[in-house]
């Protein structure tokens, strides 16, 4: 099976054997692999197993957009395992969903400047937390050993929300020239 949107490998030729393995197969294998292996490094960090690899599969492909078709056949997993998993990224925006032109199928992509929005989404997540730790720091006194634990996360959370626009423009700024570099070099 070849990976979609990747170019399709040659056509074995009669009499090599099947022991060796051709360019292109071994680079599908590759790629197969490494699917797994950043799928595995998302797992570690907390996402559930299905997503991180629906993510991964997506991410690797040229065109960064995958059917549930081709993801379910590339990964090997249900149609049920698919959606579940594209409407777990959906909502934690880490992909979007297209219509085909003149199709009924779905298309799910990668967004343009994924981290950032992921960022900005991390960000409003650190306003909550601080909010709620503060609460909790007026529930339990700030003199009190929890108090003072949930101070100094309140303390930690609004110091990321603090530092992180400031984060996210430098990004933007080594973003854009690292692209405007790219295209002077293409």
């Amino acid at each position: 099976m070849n990976i979609p949107n990747e170019p399709a490998a040659p056509a074995r030729e009669k009499g090599t054997g099947s022991m060796t393995q051709q360019p292109a197969e071994r680079g599908e294998q590759a790629v197969r692999a490494f699917i797994e292996r950043f799928a595995a490094v998302l797992v570690q960090a907390g996402m559930p197993p299905m997503p991180s690899r629906v993510f991964a599969a997506v991410l690797v492909t040229h065109s960064g957009r995958l059917t549930a078709a081709e993801l379910s056949g590339l990964l090997g997993a249900s149609p049920a395992a698919i959606s579940g998993a594209v409407r777990y990224l959906s909502q934690l925006g880490m992909i979007g969903r297209e219509r085909e032109p003149g199709s009924r199928r779905d298309v799910y992509l990668l967004l343009d400047d994924l981290w950032y929005e992921v960022a900005i989404r991390r960000d409003q997540v650190l306003a909550q937390w601080a909010v709620a730790a503060r609460e909790g720091v007026k529930l339990l006194g700030p003199d009190s050993p929890a108090g003072h634990r949930l101070a100094d996360s309140q303390d930690f959370f609004e110091f990321l929300q603090h530092e992180m626009p400031a984060v996210l423009e430098r990004w933007r700024a080594h973003r854009a020239a690292r692209l405007a570099l790219e295209q002077d070099t293409a």
